[in-house]
């Protein structure tokens, strides 16, 4: 196994260099933006010292995952003097590998590895890192070992070709980050009727849990449920009634993302084609 360093030591490098640790590969070094982070990071790595900057990290290992924030990995990587045999690895979720050719430019492999998850803090990105899905971009033979990497991880991996990221990202952002302003919105909903936001939370909470189990054990677009899934143009007259009388700024959000459910409940085979454009008229007015 490669000898492997560091720069960059917040959530996402912490995590990763802990659970590569734990799974037998050879984390030895890390620098970061603070000392404290990179102190951190080594504090729960065995073997891993603390280095002042990148060049030193680059200097002691054959693979080096640049960790920093997106927006400083041009400079990290442009920063350090790569040689021919090293591999030099980002992860982010919306940048290509060609973010690294300072280094493939001296000879080096450059290669990506994301995991699609999210890391509220460094103790959840550390549970959450196995079960998630690894997004790779490189060129053999560091891909077969990012796929290895993944696999050690007790992950899935995908492979993406360049041009891919952006809307690998996207889709990652709507499905976790705009869930979050969904439960939001919902939140504020049962404001009205005066609950307040911790308790509605942790009452649609199992709501969502049981939503996700849905979609792992039924699929798309089987788990479905609801008044759109049925074709109940009753019940979404009334939503739209309320939310017109009392959240008239929702009222667009709920009407759009309505729509986009029309397609799903087809799919599901609940509703015809005269159910689904009498829903459409319903939500387009």
């Amino acid at each position: 196994m490669p000898k492997i360093g560091f720069i960059g030591a917040g959530t996402v490098g912490t995590a990763l260099a802990v659970r590569l640790r734990e799974k037998g590969y050879r984390v030895i070094a890390v620098a970061s933006r603070t000392r404290a982070s990179a102190e951190r990071l080594a504090g729960m790595v065995n073997d891993c010292k603390v280095h002042d900057n990148g060049q030193a990290v680059a200097d002691m290992v054959e693979m080096v995952f640049i960790t920093t924030p997106d927006d400083a990995i041009a400079k990290a990587t442009a920063q350090v003097k790569w040689h021919s045999g090293q591999s030099v690895v980002h992860c982010s979720g919306a940048e290509s590998v060609d973010i690294l050719e300072p280094a493939t430019k001296a000879g080096a492999k450059a290669g990506a590895f994301h995991p699609l998850q999210t890391f509220a803090s460094v103790a959840y990105a550390i549970e959450n890192i196995p079960g998630s899905t690894f997004a790779l971009e490189a060129e053999e033979p560091l891909l077969s070992t990012l796929k290895e990497m993944a696999i050690a991880l007790e992950g899935r991996w995908i492979e993406l070709k360049p041009g891919d990221k952006v809307i690998y990202h996207t889709a990652a952002v709507f499905a976790c980050n705009y869930l979050v302003a969904l439960v939001k919105l919902a939140t504020d909903l049962w404001q009205i009727i005066g609950v307040p936001t911790p308790e509605a939370t942790q009452a649609l909470l199992p709501l969502l849990k049981g939503t996700i189990n849905n979609l792992g054990n039924v699929g798309l677009p089987h788990c479905l449920t609801g008044p759109i899934a049925r074709g109940d143009l009753g019940t979404i007259r009334k939503h739209l009634t309320a939310l017109k009388a009392k959240a008239p700024a929702l009222l667009t959000t709920y009407q759009e993302l309505g729509r986009q459910t029309i397609p799903i409940a087809l799919a599901k085979g609940r509703i015809d084609e005269q159910e689904a454009k009498e829903l459409w008229e319903l939500l387009s007015h």
